[in-house]
C-alpha cells in the first residue's frame, strides 16, 4: 500500500494524533471555498421545487424572462438580490412587460434570495 503525505519526516514519525491534527487545518481551510456552489445549488433547488418553471426558463423567454435576461439586466450585489426577492414575493408587473408576476408570498425572504443569487450567477 502506498500512502503520500505533505508533512516533515519528523511529523510522520509522531502519534496519529499529530497527523490527524495535522489534516484538520486543510479541511478548514477548503469549508469556505466550497459554500459558494453549495449556496447556488440550493437556489436552484428551490426553483425546481417552486412554480416558477410556468413562467420562465434558464435561458429563454417562456411568459416571463429567461434567467440569464434576469442576470444580464441586473448585477449580483446584496441590493438587486434584495430588490428581486421582495418581487418574488410580492409579484410585480411591468419591467419585462404587461403579464404580471404571481405573488409568492408563502415564500421566505430567506428562500427568495437563495433563489435570486441563483439567477443572478447566470450572467454570462
Amino acid at each position: 500500500m502506498a500512502m503520500a503525505s505533505c508533512s516533515s519526516p519528523e511529523e510522520r514519525s509522531s502519534t496519529t494524533s499529530t497527523t490527524t491534527t495535522t489534516e484538520s487545518p486543510a479541511t478548514t481551510t477548503e469549508t469556505p471555498a466550497a459554500e459558494a456552489p453549495a449556496v447556488k445549488g440550493e437556489g436552484e433547488k428551490l426553483i425546481a421545487k417552486s412554480d416558477c418553471i410556468g413562467c420562465h426558463n434558464k435561458v429563454q423567454k417562456v411568459i416571463g424572462p429567461a434567467y440569464v435576461d434576469i442576470a444580464a439586466k441586473y448585477p449580483l450585489n446584496d441590493e438587486n438580490v434584495n430588490h428581486l426577492a421582495d418581487k418574488i414575493i410580492a409579484g410585480g408587473k411591468g419591467v419585462w412587460g404587461e403579464v404580471p408576476m404571481t405573488p409568492h408570498s408563502a415564500l421566505s425572504k430567506d428562500d427568495a434570495k437563495k433563489m435570486v443569487s441563483y439567477i443572478l450567477s447566470l450572467k454570462k
